[in-house]
């Protein structure tokens, strides 16, 4: 079984309080895109324990005894979404802590799979502890995250074009937490906001990434890029994603973004470059 497991990318991100669980209340409107590893899954015979590897360009970064795929293998087999052993092999091809829920996407393409006629919420809660809390962010392919439990489908699709830029900063998404001074306050969800496409643009130029001015104060090259990106032709906007480092511009159309990833893969060298489309 071949099954592909995509990035996802936050259009928005407001933190909105520290909780006593230590964890931070989010509000993110968010969508998945063509980016995406390739995991091959296979059913293990007379063995009692899960074969989990990692091949591609960014599978040196991954922890391999103690993973997002291990897990939710784990919590599945306790939990009888599976009762079998499996050989997991995954094809890393997005950047590993960059931002885009490369490891959770893993996650959540497994218990897809597996949980689709099987789907609880007690248990769907329990991975979501397990793995984290982007874990839910994968059950829609655009949505929005209303709050740490909650994640609401946008229905009505609109295909965007990415260009996508890791600047190879492996930002940690504890130290910018805690660097984080400033909270936004709780957005009420409008579906009318995201009807229209050219609605949904200034929705989100209207908005921002909370943690995106902490990661720039410590990387300024961030700042650099994102307004390199941002004037590109045909961009509507440019942003970082998550807590970082990958950035990402919005464009009109295709071909924009390949024409602003040639430019500024000539400024930029040492960066990675993708051209991706909402799902």
């Amino acid at each position: 079984m071949v099954l592909k497991s995509y990035a996802k990318i936050n259009l928005t991100l407001s933190i909105n309080n520290k909780l006593k669980s230590g964890l931070h209340n989010i509000q993110s409107i968010y969508c998945l895109i063509d980016l995406n590893d390739i995991m091959f899954l296979k059913k293990i015979k007379n063995k009692n324990f899960d074969q989990v590897s990692f091949t591609g360009p960014f599978s040196k970064d991954i922890n391999k005894s103690n993973n997002s795929v291990k897990k939710v293998l784990k919590v599945m087999r306790k939990n009888k979404i599976i009762h079998d052993y499996y050989s997991v092999k995954v094809n890393k091809k997005i950047p590993v802590f960059a931002g885009l829920g490369g490891g959770t996407g893993n996650a959540a393409t497994l218990f897809n799979h597996f949980a689709k006629k099987k789907f609880n919420k007690k248990i769907f809660d329990r991975i979501t502890k397990e793995v984290g809390s982007d874990f839910r962010l994968f059950s829609y392919n655009l949505g929005f995250q209303k709050d740490l439990k909650s994640v609401v489908k946008i229905n009505k699709k609109h295909r965007f074009y990415f260009l996508l830029v890791f600047p190879k900063i492996k930002s940690s998404t504890k130290s910018v937490y805690l660097r984080l001074k400033n909270y936004s306050k709780l957005k009420i969800f409008k579906k009318n906001n995201f009807y229209l496409k050219k609605d949904f643009i200034n929705y989100l130029k209207n908005s921002k990434n909370d943690l995106q001015l902490v990661v720039e104060k410590k990387h300024p090259i961030i700042k650099s890029l994102l307004k390199n990106i941002s004037s590109a032709k045909g961009c509507h906007l440019s942003r970082m994603t998550g807590s970082g480092s990958s950035c990402y511009g919005i464009f009109n159309n295709e071909r924009n973004s390949k024409f602003a990833l040639r430019k500024l893969k000539n400024k930029f060298p040492n960066f990675l470059y993708f051209t991706a489309k909402s799902i």
